[in-house]
Order: structure tokens, then sequence, then C-alpha cells
């Protein structure tokens, strides 16, 4: 078994508002990475995310950028293990509806299949999960859904 996941969202914003919601750390801070994010996300960067709800800063290696259509990131695998190595995370962005709604979705895979791996695929999927959830409504609302919300 492939330990993977896919999960998708449609936010009421231009297909490039959305993109930059992901890719420029500024905004990326206001409804994702809680205790800031540094580096704009272009191909070949190493950018840090830090989660004031999760200890430590990771560092996320941008594998490769397509301007308003795709995102692909590797980053630590979060199973508790020295072996655990890397997933690789694919964001893509569809245009909809004549350039009004952007189709976002989020694919994650490359954890060790075990019991570790499963758990940790699992909280990335409730992760990114929440992330397009508070993304649709920073963006549709300038609320920020996950003040409060983990601590």
């Amino acid at each position: 078994m492939t330990l993977a996941f896919r999960v998708s969202g449609r936010v009421a914003r231009p297909v490039h508002d959305v993109f930059e919601a992901v890719a420029d750390p500024d905004q990326l801070s206001h409804y994702f990475t809680t205790a800031g994010a540094k580096g704009r996300l272009t191909t070949g960067a190493t950018v840090i995310w830090d989660f004031a709800d999760y200890p430590g800063a990771f560092p996320v290696h941008v594998v490769d950028v397509e301007p308003d259509r795709r995102i692909v990131l590797r980053w630590q695998a979060a199973d508790g293990s020295a072996e655990a190595g890397e997933t690789t995370v694919t964001i893509e962005f569809e245009q909809l509806d004549e350039g009004r709604r952007t189709l976002v979705t989020i694919a994650e895979e490359g954890w060790r299949e075990s019991d570790a791996g499963r758990q940790a695929s699992y909280g990335n999927c409730e992760g990114w999960t929440g992330m397009l959830c508070a993304m649709k409504v920073w963006l549709e609302h300038r609320i920020n859904l996950r003040d409060g919300f983990y601590i």
C-alpha cells in the first residue's frame, strides 16, 4: 500500500490571488504558518515554515514552481524516526468559472509503510485540509481561522 492522500477545495478568488496566498510568505503567515514563514516559494529555494501550535520551524525544499498552476515541495516526514526521509507535496491551482474561482488540490506522498508512517500521513492530511479551509476563509473574508484553534 502506498501512503498518499489528496484533498481539494474551491476558493472564490482568481487563480493568481490564490497562488500568491501560498507562494508569498507574508500572506501564508496570515492564515497557515502561525509563527511565520520565511522565504518566497521559488524553484530551488529552501524556505522556513513555523507553526506556534507544533514545536519547531521546518525547512521546506521547493522542487518546482509553475506560477498560477503548481507548486511542488519536499519536507521531512514527521513519523518520529531517523529513517523517515522526506515526503513530496504537490499543490495545484485550477481556474474555474471564467476566473472567479480556483480549485486547489493538495497531494502528499512518500511516508514509510509503518504504523508511524500512517499516523504521520493522517496528521498531514488533517493539516492540509485545515490549511485549505483557513485559506478560503482568509481570502474570501479576511478571517484567520487558525487563531486560537489549536492552542
